[in-house]
């Protein structure tokens, strides 16, 4: 059975609900739009279900519910965290969710009103998680690596979505990127995918952090990209003051990822616009704020 021949509706999830966690079954079930590798229900008021949709995501599930647990105790801000798992059936052939669910309504349909507290509550977040991980945390095996080894991804995204007026600038970010010194500290736990789907914003704040099935050991560069992509205009400074874990080469290493990953959500935008599969059309804005913010906002 392929992901195209599955039909995941509210009828499967209250079934398997019923099958396998009865005592749940009687919960409200609403869909949530959205979601990239899983499909999500909200269940009641307190819970979600995560069904895998994409390839590998039966994999990055186990992965949230193997370490979620560990993490989240220490974190500053709500994470979801697995409460029960789902185990494959002849109904739906594979592993899935039910986790506890993060309130507020994430940033790319919404925006931060409240720069200075936000920019607090991401770098107290990342202070917290940005801690040495175990021999056995994972590592990923599409981000990660120092800017240098995603040139390939880099001019895919930039041919596609730059505008001629801001080329030269935004080449000009990514190859100080490409010069910065690598990452000398040991592996550190790192989301791996912070951008405005995946944070949750509530009185015009930063209350949660969702969706982390990217989560791998590695360079912090990764997460403090979120100085752009997430935070609004001139926060960036405030932010890796508060963070000060930070020296210049991670800095700089952070704001190329930080227009690469606003380069990839407007290509999304852009297949959303043109009715792609995946496209996602409300991240095209996000991206080029976050652009604009990358080319704007430097940290001395």
């Amino acid at each position: 059975m392929t992901d195209s021949e599955i039909e995941i509706t509210a009828d499967l999830v209250h079934d398997l609900l019923q099958e396998q966690h009865p005592d749940l079954a009687g919960l409200a079930i609403r869909e949530v739009p959205g979601g990239w590798g899983n499909h999500m229900w909200r269940l009641g008021d307190d819970l979600a279900v995560r069904m895998p949709r994409k390839e590998g995501a039966p994999d990055f599930l186990r992965k949230e519910c193997r370490w979620l647990p560990v993490l989240a105790p220490s974190l500053p801000l709500p994470v979801p965290n697995p409460v029960r798992v789902g185990e494959p059936s002849a109904r739906f052939p594979k592993p899935w969710t039910i986790m506890t669910w993060v309130p507020g309504e994430p940033l790319d349909y919404t925006s931060i009103s409240r720069g200075d507290h936000a920019a607090d509550t991401l770098a107290g977040f990342l202070k917290a998680l940005h801690v040495e991980a175990p021999e056995d945390a994972p590592i990923s095996d599409d981000r990660g690596d120092h800017p240098k080894k995603c040139t390939d991804g880099f001019d895919h995204f930039f041919h596609a979505v730059v505008p001629d007026d801001l080329a030269d600038d935004v080449r000009t970010v990514w190859d100080d990127a490409v010069a910065a010194p690598e990452w000398e500290g040991p592996p550190l736990w790192v989301h791996g995918d912070l951008h405005p789907a995946n944070v949750v914003v509530s009185d015009g704040t930063l209350s949660g952090v969702i969706d982390f099935d990217a989560m791998f050991a590695g360079d912090p560069a990764w997460d403090l990209a979120a100085a752009w992509v997430v935070l609004p205009a001139d926060a960036a400074s405030r932010f890796f003051d508060v963070y000060a874990q930070a020296d210049g080469a991670t800095i700089r290493r952070a704001r190329g990822l930080a227009a690469l990953k606003s380069l990839f959500l407007m290509l999304m935008g852009q297949n959303g616009d043109r009715g792609l599969p995946g496209g996602k059309p409300a991240w095209g804005p996000a991206g080029r704020a976050a652009l604009d913010r990358v080319l704007r906002d430097g940290v001395m």
